[in-house]
């Protein structure tokens, strides 16, 4: 049976920092494809669309859940990334 593992990405539009993250995310993903072990869903959520989330998380953008947990601020270590996936479940 599969693991459904939710990945959240909170950030907003402009910031470089997000995207990079957004670029180690999906290549870390990427690399799970063909995993059939585990599935994994990312969910993009921009502060500026949310006001809890901006009195949350505005100095710590952008900020990578997973499964509704926080696992970094700032930047994503794809080794650490996907040691913790791996965890998961």
């Amino acid at each position: 049976m599969a693991r459904d593992i939710q990945l959240t990405l909170i950030g907003k539009p402009g910031c470089h920092l997000c995207d990079d993250a957004r670029e180690v995310v999906q290549a870390v993903m990427a690399e799970f494809e063909q995993d059939a072990a585990c599935r994994i869903s990312l969910d993009e959520q921009s502060i500026l669309d949310d006001e809890a989330l901006r009195a949350r998380y505005a100095e710590e953008i952008p900020v990578l859940l997973i499964d509704g947990e926080v696992h970094t601020y700032w930047r994503v270590d794809p080794v650490r990334l996907k040691t913790a996936i791996c965890a998961t479940g």
